[in-house]
């Protein structure tokens, strides 16, 4: 385990990687960098065949420092450390302070490894990881960087023993608010290892945990409880509220308390009239046609009667 400190005074637990699990993430790829650097060189030979000697052999150095150099350099930078070989591995390239690698980073690894790595094919690389107490090689102490491993197998979370039986349920109503969580942690961390201390020690941590305990919550244990199966009664109704908290039902928005208004009942449907099982039966009326009116005679037109007209005569007195 690496201590690396970052620059927040941040104590990094980093696994540096050791020169087996490199070697072969070097291996794969330089087995992928050499197979496409002979791809593209049979390509360009047969593309330049009418050029002359010196512009075949520029064409060849150009391709050689491009798949060799340049390749390794670009997916280093843009993978920020996980080239193909060290995907498959299980590692990555990081600075000295645990953060990603930039592009001058990869550039120092790159023109060191022309060297240590192609050059004199892997020695100078394998004498200076061996000797480096983080196994790095010269271009990582050039470019102040360090390969660590990602792939760390993950540690199994120990339970908490439980109580004994007659203190299940005695501390309902201890109020747990002020209690902060590192001391939670430490609670946690020596009721699983208790088992491993010695007695004595182990008898002292709990009393010095039971002690703070009470400080925090401002009530005393129980008298003839020990410290140990006080701490695991208080863990264990702790976690016995965590976990009603979490399973209880979810409140309501801001108008939790607000009841709406029951719906109206609906409005009964009218009972339909039960139809007779038997309807009468109406005997036919036969129809009788009208007799034909009588011819009417017509009336003769009265004539008008003229009014008397009035004369000169008038009528004796």
């Amino acid at each position: 385990m690496s201590d690396l400190v970052t620059g927040d005074a941040v104590v990094l637990g980093l696994r540096p990687a050791r020169l087996p699990s490199r070697g072969l993430a070097i291996l794969l790829d330089l087995a992928v960098y050499v197979t496409g650097y002979v791809l593209i060189s049979v390509g360009l030979t047969v593309a330049t065949a009418s050029l002359d000697l010196a512009a075949q052999a520029a064409v060849a150095v150009a391709t050689f420092l491009l798949f060799l150099v340049g390749v390794p350099i670009a997916v280093e930078t843009l993978s920020h450390g996980r080239s193909l070989g060290k995907l498959a591995c299980g590692l990555r390239v990081v600075r000295d302070d645990g953060g990603p690698i930039r592009f001058r980073h990869a550039l120092v690894r790159g023109s060191m490894g022309v060297v240590e790595l192609i050059l004199t094919f892997g020695s100078i690389a394998c004498i200076a990881s061996l000797v480096s107490a983080r196994g790095r090689r010269l271009g990582d102490v050039f470019a102040g960087t360090l390969v660590v491993r990602e792939r760390v197998p993950g540690t199994r979370v120990m339970p908490v023993p439980p109580p004994p039986p007659w203190l299940a349920g005695r501390f309902t109503g201890l109020d747990l608010s002020a209690v902060p969580d590192g001391l939670w942690l430490a609670i946690r961390q020596y009721l699983t290892r208790m088992n491993q201390l010695d007695p004595q020690v182990g008898a002292t941590m709990a009393v010095r945990l039971a002690d703070d305990l009470v400080a925090r919550t401002g009530a005393p244990p129980p008298a003839g409880v020990p410290a140990a199966a006080f701490l695991m009664a208080v863990v264990h109704e702790r976690q016995t509220r965590d976990a009603a908290r979490a399973f209880r039902p979810a409140a309501a928005g801001p108008g939790a308390g607000y009841a709406p208004a029951p719906a109206p009942a609906p409005m009964p449907m009218p009972m339909p009239m039960p139809m007779p099982r038997t309807m009468p039966v109406v005997a036919p009326v036969p129809y009788v046609a009208p007799a034909p009116a009588a011819p009417v005679a017509p009336v003769a037109p009265v004539p008008p009667v003229e009014a008397p007209r009035a004369g000169g005569f008038a009528p004796p007195a």
